[in-house]
């Protein structure tokens, strides 16, 4: 699996992800000519080499030669979705942004259609976000891992007047992931820079067992105590398993129809649920019910007990401590077959591939065309992937 783990020893910022990328090997002019395919005009994009206490890095930036205008959700999903861009990077900087106006929204008291994006919305931001969802795909980067946040302190002049660092947006956005501060009055972790890493990164911790390949540094605008750099390894995981953090959120419901769970699993996994089931009980009074339990990444707490308190009739949802879980390397490919392409899970222990599971809907699907036997499209679907991997 293709890794990129970021150090940010110095937080963490959308340019400095860029900047970093480029100098881990982001090829310059692929990034410009995909950058186009948003039809934006009024800015220019530089690189160049430059030192930080000792570190030499690249440093990104955005030169904006017409003055942006303020910009609301929709006005930038237009823009991304009007672009002819890949759809996985469409979706991920929608992801983003998402994050970025629902954060904005909640801190300011409004409804997310009416917040207004200042620095956000600005074309560099745009830039940013969309450029380091392109760097992700062109360096084929599979999973994203990375370091305790550095954050700095003091305070932060924006739109809003000055603000206490971390800014209300960037704090909110890093709520349950690990950060910490060494006293430097500066705003180290920007609002971009932790929607781009929270919307990316399941896992913050320690470098995880990988074959390091390539390594990038990416160049902040200050001058700090310390090397104002961003760092990102790049490489193969081979060793296994992958051992990762999550939350279990679990409630005990004896009173809600039970059609409505097909309805509640399908909206957890789309708000990044790893997992949803449920298990059958006796509740007082000898009533039988159900434990709702969800598998929930760091970031995505907030999101699925907004799920689970809107859409079941549970009044309290129990949350564990972090807890480890250990997983199995895994990559979902696409495959040609005789029924067309199917994509299938391929899962591996210490390099060699431990099993291959179609994807059960697609299968499905073709049982339906084709007429045959669902258990027969299946093996055939994994017989044939499982050549294509000799």
């Amino acid at each position: 699996m293709r890794i990129a783990y970021f150090d940010c020893f110095s937080g963490i910022s959308g340019d400095m992800i860029l900047g970093a990328l480029i100098d881990a090997g982001l090829d310059i002019e692929e990034l410009k000519s995909e950058l186009k395919k948003l039809k934006l005009t009024g800015y220019d994009i530089s690189t160049k080499r430059t030192e930080k206490k000792g570190i030499s890095g690249t440093k990104f930036e955005v030169i904006v030669l017409e003055k942006h205008q303020e910009r609301h959700l929709s006005d930038i999903f237009e823009i991304i979705e009007h672009s002819s861009l890949d759809r996985k990077i469409k979706n991920k900087a929608k992801d983003v942004f998402s994050a970025l106006a629902k954060v904005e929204a909640e801190i300011h008291n409004q409804p997310v259609e009416k917040v207004h994006f200042h620095e956000v919305g600005a074309i560099d931001a745009l830039i940013d976000i969309v450029g380091v969802m392109i760097g992700m795909q062109k360096l084929n980067i599979e999973q994203v891992v990375a370091s305790k946040l550095h954050v700095g302190t003091g305070f932060v002049q924006c739109a809003h007047g000055t603000l206490p660092v971390p800014a209300p947006a960037t704090l909110k956005l890093l709520s349950n992931v690990p950060i910490y501060s060494t006293g430097i009055e500066n705003e180290l972790v920007t609002p971009t820079g932790a929607a781009i890493i929270t919307t990316l990164c399941e896992n913050f911790g320690d470098i995880p067992s990988m074959k390091v390949e390539k390594i990038g540094y990416g160049a902040g605008s200050r001058d700090l105590p310390i090397p104002n750099m961003l760092r990102v390894l790049i490489g193969d995981s081979k060793i296994e398993p992958i051992e990762d953090r999550v939350l279990l959120l679990e409630t005990n419901i004896d009173d809600m129809n039970p059609q409505f769970y097909d309805y509640v699993m399908e909206v957890l996994f789309q708000k990044g649920a790893k997992d949803v089931f449920l298990t059958p009980i006796h509740m007082k009074k000898n009533r039988p019910g159900v434990i709702l339990s969800v598998i929930s990444p760091l970031n995505k707490k907030d999101e699925l007990l907004d799920v689970l308190f809107a859409e079941t009739t549970t009044l309290g949802i129990r949350i564990s401590e972090v807890i480890k879980r250990q997983k199995l390397e895994r990559k979902i490919e696409t495959v040609d077959t005789q029924f067309g392409k199917v994509n299938v899970k391929i899962s591996f222990t210490g390099g060699k591939i431990r099993d291959i599971v179609p994807e059960y809907e697609e299968c499905k699907k073709i049982a339906q065309e084709y007429q045959l036997p669902i258990k027969q499209v299946y093996e055939e679907v994994k017989r044939e992937a499982l050549e294509k991997q000799k």
